[in-house]
């Protein structure tokens, strides 16, 4: 029999070490003292020692408890790495054995807040363990594995009139109705190809969350393309989006074609019979669904849909360009758009990578120099290319994953300039552009004379002149200068804002839960001021 109690309460978790269906572990640091018997001597082993934080399950029967004649008492576990595993989910199995028995208060001080959230929600239990899951169901996941980290916080914080039963309630409510999807459209219609055949082509368009209009995401053309990828893209679209700071809801769209089997001619066909489909069922418009390029699509499948939606649907709708972005700058385009996700990509890992609490983690200096190959650090540039289990191997070997929540997000961002470019009818700079320029000069020739008074020798002239790097910075910032800056603030304050839930939630490497978090608290406490009447 064994003892376990946790800090701050020290509230004891008595189970025997029967084999328990898996559960999911703690995920945060959790000071703990295990005491028992053990090598059939009466004299009990003690020690006191603090849990990593753990994002693994494993069998009970991982690790025997040594015997008590080789039991240290200086705190030094043997086997620490198997002993740490085992004492996880002992902390979570042992707590939900008091749950059953019906000892709650003791259980919520036991559990840590992943696993407390257990006796409330029925989170998946098996995901963490599968190689090869479901994506939506992935997301899920992820999803539910962030809202236990948070959920305590989100009803403390709940400012309304309401029992704390009630407040937990109203908290659960609005988990649940962010995490599903909100709509699914699947349509097929024929085409009729250069050849003189017809075929029939199938398209699919999620909405993950309308809690912020319009909802965004991209179009990929693919083979692959299926309702669950659709799904699990526009969640993901709805938490970067919340990450980022967009104010767009989550979308994904995808048809069910090999774009390298058909003509231009027939991809102009597809996109535009696409489009209306798209718009007759009201999943296009500037304030409703905004599409964007992805696999397979581009500029010049992005003017198709801006073109075919403004002559159709948005005839008398004079921000009709703003329903797609992604497009060629003659279009209504914004520069910089095309080589955003990457920049976004570099910009992310710079953030993480000249931290150096983060790298003193992983034993590295801050910064690239002296940097060629790094195996210390992933960083996800696609979406979803991590599952559960990698991820749970990734963090037991200590090794840092940039999400790709927050690391591919530069796209969305670069398209929400654009889109408001769109609704100003007006490109970034153009008012001001002459009158910067010609200020700065001012200012320099204010400066040249301040000097000239001061120090000038009889009237003598001192020039200030500014160099050939300064000269270009102050000749005015153009459209692209100020998308790259913009792109830039932003994922440098999401990283920030990620690093300090990771520290508020003591998250350790774990960035894809310290950005899910992160953006489901921003996501709630939309819905939460917004109120519930209508939804």
């Amino acid at each position: 029999m064994l003892t376990l109690a946790v800090a701050p309460d020290m509230v004891s978790c008595r189970r025997s070490l029967n084999t328990q269906p898996h559960v999911p572990c703690c995920h945060a640091p959790v000071r703990c003292r295990l005491t028992g018997r053990g090598g059939g001597k009466e004299e009990p082993l003690r020690y006191h020692f603090v849990l990593p934080p753990l994002h693994f399950l494993v069998s009970p029967r991982t690790l025997k408890l040594p015997p008590a004649h080789s039991s240290p008492r200086d705190g030094k576990l043997p086997e620490t790495h198997k002993m740490y595993r085992y004492l996880g989910e002992l902390l979570t199995r042992g707590a939900s054995n008091v749950l059953a028995s019906g000892c709650s208060a003791a259980a919520d001080s036991a559990l840590p807040a992943s696993a407390s959230l257990l006796r409330y929600r029925g989170y998946s239990q098996a995901v963490d363990r599968d190689d090869d899951p479901n994506f939506f169901t992935m997301v899920e996941g992820f999803f539910d594995k962030g809202a236990a980290i948070v959920e305590d916080k989100l009803v403390e914080d709940l400012k309304t009139r309401e029992s704390p039963e009630q407040k937990r309630k109203r908290v659960l409510g609005i988990l649940r109705i962010i995490k599903p999807c909100n709509h699914v459209l699947s349509v097929s219609f024929p085409i009729k190809r250069d050849s003189g055949e017809w075929e029939v082509i199938e398209g699919y368009r999620a909405q993950h969350s309308q809690h912020r209009t319009p909802c965004k995401g991209g179009i990929r053309y693919s083979t692959d393309v299926t309702v669950d990828e659709v799904k699990a893209l526009a969640s993901l679209m709805t938490y970067k989006c919340a990450v980022v700071d967009v104010p767009f809801g989550g979308a994904k769209a995808g048809v069910k074609i090999n774009p390298k089997k058909y003509s231009d001619n027939e991809l102009e066909k597809i996109t535009r019979r696409f489009t209306i489909e798209l718009a007759k069922k009201g999943f296009i418009g500037p304030g409703i669904d905004v599409p964007a390029p992805d696999m397979s699509t581009g500029e010049r499948e992005m003017s198709w849909i801006a073109d075919t939606f403004a002559t159709t649907m948005g005839h008398y709708d004079i921000n009709a360009s703003a329903c797609v972005t992604g497009k060629p700058i003659s279009q209504g385009g914004i520069h910089g758009r095309i080589s955003a996700t990457g920049r976004g990509v570099f910009h992310g890992i710079e953030n993480f990578i000249n931290e150096a609490a983060y790298m003193s983690q992983l034993g590295m200096c801050p910064g690239f120099q002296d940097k060629t190959f790094v195996i210390q650090i992933i960083a996800e540039g696609a979406n979803g290319p991590t599952t559960p289990e990698a991820d749970r191997v990734f963090l037991e070997r200590n090794i840092m994953v940039i999400p790709d929540m927050y690391l591919n997000a530069g796209g969305v961002t670069v398209s929400y300039f654009e889109w408001l470019k769109n609704l100003n009818h007006v490109s970034y700079g153009r008012l001001t552009f002459k009158y910067e320029r010609d200020s700065n000069y001012h200012l320099l020739m204010s400066v040249q004379e301040s000097l000239e008074r001061k120090f000038g020798k009889h009237g003598g002239a001192i020039p200030v002149v500014p160099t050939s790097e300064f000269q270009a910075r102050i000749a005015g910032a153009s459209e692209k200068d100020i998308v790259h800056s913009g792109l830039a603030f932003t994922m440098e304050r999401s990283a920030r804002q990620i690093m300090r839930t990771a520290n508020k939630y003591n998250l350790g490497l774990d960035l894809r839960t310290a950005a899910y978090v992160n953006a489901i608290e921003k996501v709630f406490k939309v819905y939460s001021e917004a109120g519930l009447i209508f939804t």
